[in-house]
């Protein structure tokens, strides 16, 4: 009888696995996101479909892409495109493939402000939040009881109290530390406080796909922020594990950051199913710079690959150069075979990397890279003064990216992400002084993975396996 049972608890796993592997063939957003999964089910059912209800949905229903399904905001962005029209050369810059990822125009009229490391990113984000008027809203992946998080929590509570209408959006996973007594405080003073996931998405902290990864402040529709930096002590480099933080942030003013205040309301609609689009204010004041500027968003609800897309955009606009920071190097075949393409004709590719690991998975896995990128041509730099979290990314003298965008599946197809993009030539100047001076703390990776500690070399093909996955 024991033998019975067992056989059946067998057949049923098997046929668990296979419905899985079934769902997996017709849903994964690529071929081999589909490969490794089924392989993963059938070889290793016991392990293999307690994974795949923890990370093998791929798609998102429901989510209201208000800038491509909501007929008064594209009208809204058609009437903003015909006031505020691009100064630059939108054919040979790509413009247009850029808006049709953005589902949103290029709009000149913009500034963009590099913040570098956490101090200089949470005093202009804390200035801007005292000189509010009207209202603040907030978003981010991680936020924590620490001594960052109290300060923010302060100064929220503060213009709170004076009467300003301030609007907070979390991440759950990201966010899973955070104490309810540090929410309930923020409530308790009339701060809408939310779970960005907490009507309709994936609540339970083992469901780590679909996290919303965006980091972004508003002060009253007129000043915006976004990038690298989440609320937590380490990010102003105070953990000592870690040591130095080397993030980048910006501060953006003119048309972008209503763009930027659009996809808050986008996540705040998911989150409550309340429209904030006759409560904020959507006047535009052009900056004195008149930067063209466009503010790039993806995320698991979109119907094409936007983050694959994006890299692949960009580093296809480069005609001399193309530099790329990103904490975590896991690129997809799409996003490997352009990187190639432009370094075997010459144009200067580099990305910059950490040495440091906060994640074992995916930096063994970039190891699996460098050799076959390398011999195309592209350089690897391994920042080593502490840990480097930043998203960055430069074109030539033309393009300036700064966002929330790593270059992984989880980036490009899995959380929803956004990225602040200026089409100009200061902006490209500054984030080239930023860049070589990350260079200047950085080494050229040289060494082969045949020449690696035997770790590295055994576990990264193995991680690389799991490339639609990290």
């Amino acid at each position: 009888m024991v033998i019975s049972y067992s056989l059946i608890f067998l057949i049923l796993l098997e046929g668990v696995a296979l419905y899985c592997a079934y769902r997996a063939v017709t849903s994964a957003r690529t071929p081999q996101g589909s490969v490794a999964w089924v392989l993963f089910l059938i070889l290793a059912p016991y392990v293999g479909i307690i994974a795949y209800m923890f990370l093998g949905h791929h798609r998102m229903n429901g989510y209201v892409i208000a800038r491509r399904n909501t007929q008064r905001v594209v009208e809204g962005m058609e009437n903003a495109r015909r006031e505020h029209p691009p100064t630059g050369n939108a054919k040979a810059l790509g413009y247009a493939g850029f808006e049709a990822q953005a589902a949103s125009p290029v709009l000149s009229g913009n500034a963009m402000d590099l913040l570098i490391d956490g101090d200089e990113t949470f005093d202009a984000i804390f200035a801007a939040i005292r000189q509010a008027q009207s209202y603040v809203l907030v978003q981010f992946y991680i936020v924590r009881d620490d001594a960052l998080g109290q300060a923010l929590q302060t100064e929220l509570l503060n213009v709170a109290n004076r009467g300003v209408s301030v609007r907070f959006l979390y991440d759950s996973v990201g966010s899973s530390r955070l104490s309810n007594s540090y929410i309930n405080t923020l409530k308790e003073a009339g701060v809408e406080m939310l779970d960005t996931n907490a009507l309709r998405g994936p609540t339970n902290r083992l469901q780590v796909n679909f996290r919303n990864h965006r980091k972004t402040v508003i002060v009253d529709g007129q000043v915006g922020f976004t990038g690298g930096h989440n609320v937590g002590v380490e990010y102003l480099g105070q953990d000592a594990k870690m040591g130095h933080w080397r993030d980048t942030h910006c501060q953006l003013r003119g048309p972008i950051v209503q763009q930027l205040q659009l996809l808050f309301v986008e996540d705040w609609y998911w989150a409550t199913e309340d429209s904030l689009l006759d409560d904020l204010d959507w006047t535009i004041e052009r900056a004195p710079e008149n930067m063209d500027a466009l503010m790039l968003a993806s995320g698991p609800a979109d119907d094409l690959e936007t983050g694959s897309l994006y890299y692949c955009s960009a580093i296809r606009a480069a005609q001399e150069r193309i530099w790329i920071a990103t904490p975590y190097f896991v690129p997809d075949g799409d996003i490997t075979t352009s990187l190639k393409i432009a370094a075997m004709k010459g144009i200067d590719v580099r990305i910059l990397i950490p040495d440091n690991v906060d994640h074992w998975a995916t930096y063994l896995a970039a190891f699996d890279y460098f050799d076959e990128l390398r011999q195309a041509g592209v350089r690897f730099w391994r920042y080593e003064n502490g840990f480097m979290h930043q998203k960055v990314l430069l074109v030539d003298e033309t393009i300036a990216s700064v966002g929330t965008f790593n270059m992984d599946a989880r980036s490009c197809r899995l959380n929803f992400e956004a990225t602040a993009m200026v089409f100009d030539q200061r902006a490209a100047r500054d984030v080239a002084t930023m860049f070589e001076a990350d260079f200047a703390q950085s080494y050229l990776l040289e060494t082969p993975l045949s020449e690696q500690p035997l770790w590295i070399r055994l576990g990264a093909p193995a991680m690389r396996l799991f490339q639609p996955l990290l």
